[in-house]
């Protein structure tokens, strides 16, 4: 996966992708609203409203039939289908799509239980959202699985890649592993973990919902077998994507209507498809390839774009992590700058409940999520329990002068 910053990579400038975003005109009052939340969904470029308005009002139709309308939606779908072919590094064959990264993980994980027996294991981590542990435990109950689970390092913030190797045996069936934690802003090197697996004869799913709004995914060199995110968390709407190689999903045993497709990658999408999603989901990555102009192939622009949004995202999560750090009674979680992490912050002000701080900062025009963001086990095991955290997440659009007022927000809070 890509997230090393590269001396040819440039973006359009801050000022230019923010007019992009309709939202950012919205105020609090007297101050201009500043989206601290994507972590929990980015907001959403013209771009992306304009391609899923057309859908529907100029092509909306259901798919496989002769008249107009439904071979353009067909022809559409494909066209998302090599979009995110090209997000992915893989192939079109590869790419199927669902209501969002949950939903999948759960089908999926029918899918692949109706091959396992009694006794074999499932390894996941105490770090992930649970959305990468709840469909797993759910079928490790209903089959007599076993759920291996790696423990978050509490001083790291990391799953330490030794506890993998331990846990990864002969019984393992599948690893379940997520690229970046939504809480922590902890990277892990997933392919490493998917190289584990794949010596013990097992297969590897990754998360990489909240990674992929800030490294550009590389299927071919993580080795995972599948991987799924979400588009509403990279200037997308809401719908999910599968990357699944094509021979793995043409040998799934996933529940589906008799006469709807069996082969690969239509057979994992049940019913209808959300089709200006699946559109809109598409124009996301094209919005992001744009960023970096110029000519190239469409993963030769994301590269670019990504690379220099990754060295946006350090510069600013660094400024954050400096200035939230400087605050009496602030408490930092995560990994600190400069180590793979992505630009989301988590922390907690002395003697405020999380709900407390992100009410004030709604009065100062600063928009902040907070809780346990179903990261749980984090939460529990540094803590925190339900209150959780505040998380302040960095996005294409942040700019310097919005870190600087949440900083200086959270310090009259703080202060109080």
């Amino acid at each position: 996966m890509t997230t090393a910053s590269s001396p040819r990579a440039s973006v359009r400038a801050l000022e230019a992708i923010r007019s992009d975003f309709p939202a950012l005109a919205r105020r609090e009052g007297r101050h201009p609203v500043a989206y601290f939340d994507g972590p929990g969904g980015t907001q959403v470029p013209r771009a992306v409203g304009d391609a899923m308005t057309d859908y529907l009002y100029e092509h909306n139709a259901n798919t496989h039939w002769v008249y107009p309308t439904s071979v353009e939606t067909d022809a559409l779908l494909a066209q998302a289908r090599d979009t995110f072919a090209d997000f992915f590094n893989a192939s079109a064959a590869d790419v199927s799509f669902g209501n969002n990264m949950t939903t999948i993980a759960f089908h999926l994980a029918r899918g692949l239980a109706r091959g396992w027996a009694p006794g074999d294991e499932i390894v996941v981590t105490e770090l992930d959202h649970h959305a990468n542990v709840a469909p797993w435990r759910a079928i490790a109950k209903d089959r007599g699985l076993v759920v291996r689970s790696v423990r978050l390092n509490t001083t790291t913030f990391r799953s330490e890649p030794d506890d993998f190797a331990r846990l990864i045996g002969p019984r393992t069936r599948l690893v379940a592993v997520g690229a970046a934690s939504n809480a922590l802003g902890t990277i892990t090197d997933v392919a490493a973990v998917c190289a584990l697996a794949r010596a013990a004869g097992a297969l590897s799913f990754v998360d990489a919902v909240h990674f992929a709004p800030h490294g550009l995914i590389d299927v071919a060199q993580i080795g995972c077998d599948f991987l799924a995110c979400s588009s509403y968390k990279f200037y997308g709407p809401h719908a999910g994507i599968l990357y699944g190689r094509a021979d793995a999903i043409q040998r799934l045993d996933v529940p589906k209507l008799d006469p709807a497709p069996s082969d690969a990658p239509e057979r994992m999408e049940t019913g209808t498809q959300n089709h200006e999603g699946i559109v809109g989901a598409a124009a996301a990555v094209d919005y992001l390839a744009s960023l970096a102009g110029g000519d190239g192939s469409r993963r030769e622009r994301l590269e670019l774009a990504f690379h220099a949004l990754h060295e946006r995202g350090a510069a600013l999560v660094a400024r954050l992590w400096d200035g939230l750090s400087a605050i009496d009674g602030v408490s930092l979680y995560g990994p600190e700058p400069g180590t793979p992490r992505t630009p989301t912050i988590s922390f907690t002000v002395r003697g405020r409940t999380t709900d407390d701080v992100a009410r004030a900062l709604v009065a100062r025009g600063l928009y902040a999520s907070n809780g346990d963001f179903y990261a749980a086990t984090v939460s529990e095991r540094l803590g925190r329990g339900l209150d959780g955290f505040v998380r302040a997440g960095a996005a294409c659009y942040t700019s310097d002068e919005e870190v600087d007022r949440l900083v200086s927000g959270v310090g009259e809070i703080a202060a109080r």
